[in-house]
């Protein structure tokens, strides 16, 4: 069935309202199921009253439909399942979900979005209608996009979606003259900061901001234990201390020479004409590594060369109530600039946030939109 069709019969209301819920249990997930989609499922009996929900808690896990199923056991039959992913058909630890309705005997399902992912892409759907179980596909089609805009790109394109994050002042400064950038947003701000680090499978800095500030880029929330990012350094030239924090295990350097940096993993790729590290082929790469999602904190540098090169999918900038000034006060982004505002860079779908007195400001860029 098509987005707009609705079955004889059915609630619309109620296909919204559980809809929603299945979106809901997904978002549950909090990006611990990547590279995997976050998905949550629901299952009413015949008479309409709940029987079953469940979603994909992380890889190796029992997919959404299989745990909702599961909890609604022989009340599913004649049922309806509501899931914001559609049901996938290959084989994993367990059947396919496709599978897992058909023989459930479940009589209806209400699917947000098809699966972009080249295994499935309408597959599931299919399976469904040739079980002739009644399909409804779209309702709460963009708030399932958006919740897994991580894999959607990913699987679009093979390359991870690019965040870009900044803090600064109302005069758009992410540092004094003197360098000094901790701290110009508060508190909370920055601890919504680190939840995106812990959403984000990988986290990427400059050389210059590791030689200047030592980050250790962690994501650190008080009372829980966040998913840790692969901290991504760009580093042309190799110029990075063995002794930075940033060095470990878990640290990728992203260079165009040669040699070893500690326990971190040196990832030798093609060079530009300026010689510095091709972009387009570290995203190609952490694509190839299934790192889904990328988030750069700069600097301005750093942003730059993202930005010109159309590899930036989202920005999150946190405004902080203060006035910097200074001419040689760094900004969020550096490089040339632009000569005519026609060539500025366009955003879309504007959001705004209080965290404390500062504000967040999140929003995609046209590349994003474009794609």
């Amino acid at each position: 069935m098509t987005a707009e069709t609705h079955p004889p019969g059915s609630d619309r209301s109620t296909d919204l309202h559980w809809s929603a819920r299945a979106l809901e249990l997904a978002a549950q997930a909090d990006f611990r199921t990547s590279p995997n989609p976050m998905v949550g499922a629901v299952v009413l009996d015949r008479e309409g009253h709940l029987a079953g929900e469940g979603f994909h808690k992380g890889p190796g896990q029992p997919h959404a439909e299989q745990e909702a199923l599961a909890e609604a056991g022989e009340r599913a039959k004649g049922g309806t399942l509501y899931v914001n992913l559609e049901p996938c058909t290959h084989a994993h630890r367990t059947p396919s979900c496709a599978d897992a309705v058909i023989e459930s005997g479940i009589y209806r399902t209400v699917i947000s979005m098809s699966d972009p992912d080249e295994r499935v892409r309408g597959a599931g759907i299919k399976a469904l209608d040739s079980a002739r179980i009644r399909t409804t596909v779209g309702l709460h089609a963009d708030r399932a996009q958006r919740l897994n805009e991580f894999y959607v790109k990913h699987r679009l394109t093979s390359r991870p979606f690019v965040s870009a994050k900044f803090a600064m002042s109302l005069d758009g400064k992410i540092a004094t003259r003197a360098g000094e950038s901790r701290w110009i947003t508060g508190d909370e701000s920055r601890r919504h900061g680190h939840r995106l680090r812990s959403q984000h499978d990988a986290i990427l800095v400059g050389i210059n901001t590791v030689i200047a500030d030592d980050p250790e880029l962690t994501a650190r929330l008080d009372g829980e234990e966040p998913r840790q990012p692969v901290r991504i350094v760009l580093d042309s030239q190799l110029r990075i201390r063995q002794s930075s924090r940033v060095v470990g295990a878990n640290t990728l350097i992203a260079t165009t020479k040669p040699g070893r940096v500690g326990l971190a993993e040196v990832l030798n790729l093609p060079a530009t004409e300026e010689g510095r590290v091709s972009l387009p082929a570290l995203l190609d790469e952490l694509g190839k590594r299934n790192l889904i999602s990328l988030l750069i904190e700069g600097g301005g540098q750093v942003h730059a060369a993202f930005f010109a090169q159309g590899l930036v999918d989202k920005i999150y900038a946190y405004i902080a109530p203060r006035l910097i000034g200074g001419k040689d006060a760094p900004g969020p982004l550096g490089g040339e600039g632009i000569e005519h505002l026609r060539d500025a860079a366009g955003l879309t779908d504007l959001d705004f946030t209080r965290l404390g007195d500062d504000i967040l400001i999140s929003a995609y860029t046209n590349v994003h939109r474009d794609r």
